[in-house]
């Protein structure tokens, strides 16, 4: 068996015309349609030339997420038709990763988030714990979220393998369609937790109905059951997974370095949000949203529907944000604690002030391209990847 090595160890939106009942292909499609109004926040604009020395490291074909295994330097990437890229991040090496599970692809559905369990740094253990989130499919034409726990063993060859892999959590009930999934998975600072982001489906009215699991943000202990002392304990299933409720399509879930739960979801026509999870709270989608629907008719916002719980940041124009990160690097010393969001619609970083429930917008550096998902090194480097077929990993420094 081959020993990942160590380097140093710190770890869309698809549209629908409610109106018409249509919904596009792909979230690249419908964030394309997304209308302009005015911000909420004036950051400061640039290109991502003016602050990072940014290095190509190959492409990928429709990537979703990306996670380094733990104490190495081997990145792991999803892509979204069902397969795993793994790539040393040192020698360049691409590796081959089998065992991905059989995913419904299309639209916004296929292969979706990867996390590894907590504790498992050291870089001679082999094999580590994996978590995956995919798109599966149900009878006549349904579709939902799963998650899966398996374990990565790795060979001196270089290739890698998923066994054992099986599902711990579906997301309740399947519905048609093949949008807003979320399936975005992180572990709480201690280990104990895993939080599943479980996004409405394009459904709406199912985020205020606590009996189910679409919009909401589920706690889960590692093996996939239900944990203790979440809001809706003592209910029937799923209730007793619910950590909180009314939201819409969660595209980023992570913890900041104070141990917050934050997300970052998206807006209907306008209103992308930035919030901080809390347990219990009602996040108010479709009832309150500071966006309105694709056919122009209005949503009362958080302002007027203050019982919902109001978000740190709102985006109109939306940013349509792919993912989530608190740096905790040493390249980026003045970032330490900030939030940066890869943005799809606005093709570029947005970078977050987080000061307790407080959050404001401070920069945002243009690439030019859809941005889908970000990753922080083991030396503190910024990874982000392009979104869609041929899209490119690079690797930011300072400049």
């Amino acid at each position: 068996m081959i020993h990942l090595r160590l380097h140093s160890i710190l770890s869309p939106l698809v549209f629908v015309l409610a109106a018409c009942g249509v919904e596009p292909a792909t979230d690249r499609q419908a964030s394309a349609a997304e209308p302009e109004s005015a911000s909420t926040a004036t950051p400061v604009m640039g290109h991502a030339s003016d602050v990072f020395d940014v290095a190509p490291h190959g492409d990928f074909d429709e990537p979703w997420a990306m996670a380094f295994v733990p104490g190495t330097n081997v990145l792991m990437i999803t892509q979204k038709a069902g397969t795993i890229a793994g790539y040393d991040t040192e020698t360049g090496r691409k590796i081959t990763v089998s065992g991905a599970p059989k995913v419904d692809y299309g639209g916004q559905g296929g292969l979706g988030d990867i996390a590894f369990l907590p504790g498992e740094e050291a870089a001679d253990l082999n094999p580590r714990t994996i978590y995956l989130s995919w798109a599966e499919a149900g009878e006549k034409d349904t579709r939902g979220a799963a998650v899966g726990k398996g374990r990565l063993v790795c060979a001196e060859q270089g290739s890698c393998a998923i066994r054992d892999l099986q599902v711990i959590w579906r997301q309740f009930p399947k519905v048609t369609g093949r949008g807003h999934y979320s399936h975005r998975l992180t572990f709480s600072p201690d280990g104990k937790y895993l939080f599943v982001a479980s996004g409405e489906r394009q459904k709406q009215e199912p985020a205020q109905d606590i009996s189910n699991t679409l919009g909401t943000i589920v706690r889960l202990n590692p093996d996939g059951s239900a944990a203790d002392g979440n809001p809706l304990a003592g209910r029937d299933t799923p209730s007793h997974e619910v950590w909180s409720y009314g939201h819409r399509n969660i595209l980023g879930l992570r913890f900041d370095p104070q141990g917050q739960l934050w997300d970052v979801e998206h807006g209907p026509a306008g209103g992308d949000e930035l919030n901080l999870v809390e347990p219990g709270k009602n996040y108010g989608w479709p009832v309150a949203s500071d966006g309105d629907h694709y056919n122009g008719t209005p949503i009362p916002n958080h302002s007027e529907r203050p019982q919902f719980a109001a978000p740190a940041v709102s985006w109109t124009p939306v940013i349509a944000p792919g993912d989530l990160l608190f740096y905790t690097g040493s390249l980026f010393p003045d970032w330490r604690g900030q939030a940066l969001i890869p943005g799809l619609k606005s093709k570029a970083l947005v970078r977050v002030s987080v000061n307790g429930a407080k959050a404001m917008e401070l920069a945002r550096y243009g690439f030019g391209e859809r941005l889908r998902a970000i990753t922080q090194g083991p030396d503190g480097a910024i990874w982000v990847v392009e979104d869609g077929k041929g899209a490119n990993l690079l690797k930011l420094t300072p400049r």
